[in-house]
């Protein structure tokens, strides 16, 4: 089956419980239409760049996937549907990466900046 990547924003105002609980809502979606998610994090509030919704921050998640198209596909409808998800951007990948996401690596991890000029 094909490899996924998901990233979800959703609104502000939720509680940290409340937006976790969005992540397991989509991993059953896709577990009951013949998917798994092999992993999950939870990237907590951030701020965007530009307003969505009249909201300037969101909870932000990423959710790596082994799914066929049609249960991408259906997660990705309901997601869209969902009053508390305000955008969704899914990548088709070859492989997933090990370890955690650039997001949930310390700073000094990510390896050092190039020498400005």
């Amino acid at each position: 089956m094909p490899l996924y990547e998901h990233v979800f924003i959703s609104r502000q105002d939720l509680s940290n419980a409340q937006a976790e609980g969005l992540i397991e809502h989509f991993s059953t979606v896709l577990a009951d239409n013949g998917g798994k998610v092999i992993d999950n994090e939870y990237w907590g509030v951030k701020t965007m760049a530009y307003k969505i919704n009249k909201n300037r921050k969101g909870h932000y998640a990423l959710l790596r996937t082994d799914a066929p198209a049609a249960a991408v596909q259906e997660m990705e409808r309901l997601m869209r549907l969902h009053d508390d998800v305000m955008r969704v951007l899914t990548i088709k990948v070859d492989a997933h990466e090990e370890g955690p996401s650039v997001q949930m690596q310390k700073r000094e991890e990510r390896g050092e900046r190039r020498e400005r000029r």
